[in-house]
């Protein structure tokens, strides 16, 4: 039987947009009141999500999902 490589060691890294990010803020009421586009840009560009590029995109600002996770873990601590 024929054994087929895979192309990808590991998954690549899921991205979500920031409008994504702002319903999932709004949704389950992660911080009351949600930040404003402003500031989730800021927090884009400051780093604390960690972006495809540095600047956005043709589809707006994307944010690795795993960095969103852990800034929303962070704000349990």
């Amino acid at each position: 039987m024929k054994s087929t490589k895979h192309l990808f060691d590991t998954a690549p890294r899921s991205v979500l947009r920031l409008s994504e990010i702002d319903r999932l803020i709004r949704t389950h009421r992660i911080i009351v009141p949600p930040p404003s586009r402003p500031k989730l840009i800021a927090l884009c560009t400051s780093g604390i999500f960690e972006t495809v590029g540095r600047e956005p995109t043709t589809f707006g600002w994307l944010v690795y999902e795993d960095s969103f996770l852990k800034w929303v873990d962070g704000l349990r601590t």
